[in-house]
């Protein structure tokens, strides 16, 4: 029986079923967290001056369930100011730092939260990353997906760094 409840939100076109959250679920499950997977309704309806009251519509019911982690992914990263008012540990991967309306919140959060990203995304800033929060995983030459150019292997080692960060925080 999990004792722990962590809630995943996904991003625009990388849902739950993408490797990053394939492998966090199964390490959070063995962690003895509850995981609840969070399916977008009306994406295709999404204008992106919209993307935090969307984001907020559909997991304020959600959190209202209980969350003790909550894990969100570019778009999910929306989710911060939700995370931040509410006192919830967070992880943001690939989340949208070059927007104030995840940056400002995710700056504001009480609650300790990692952030994951990568050198060739153009939306993650490792700076201020790193000038957000001590827990910082940042993957040279990893896309807005985590991939690295070149062997594929590259692309699962970037995956097993991130996935053991998280580990190690949801533990902590």
């Amino acid at each position: 029986m999990a004792d722990r409840r962590a809630v995943l939100a996904p991003g625009r076109g990388y849902d739950t079923r993408g490797p990053l959250f394939v492998y966090l679920g199964e390490a959070l499950r063995r962690l003895g967290f509850e995981v609840h997977e969070v399916t977008w309704q009306r994406l295709d309806e999404l204008r992106p001056e919209a993307a935090s009251g969307f984001v907020a519509e559909q997991l304020t019911p959600v959190l209202d369930d209980g969350v003790d982690l909550l894990v969100g992914k570019s778009l999910g990263s929306f989710a911060a100011p939700l995370a931040a008012d509410r006192g919830i540990r967070s992880v943001w991967l690939t989340p949208l730092l070059d927007d104030p309306a995840v940056r400002e919140p995710v700056g504001r959060a009480t609650a300790p939260f990692l952030l994951a990203g990568g050198t060739a995304d153009s939306m993650w800033n490792g700076e201020v990353a790193r000038r957000l929060s001590p827990y910082v995983v940042e993957v040279a030459d990893a896309d807005h997906s985590m991939m690295v150019p070149g062997p594929l292997a590259r692309s699962a080692e970037a995956l097993g760094r991130v996935c053991t960060a998280v580990e190690e925080f949801a533990a902590g």
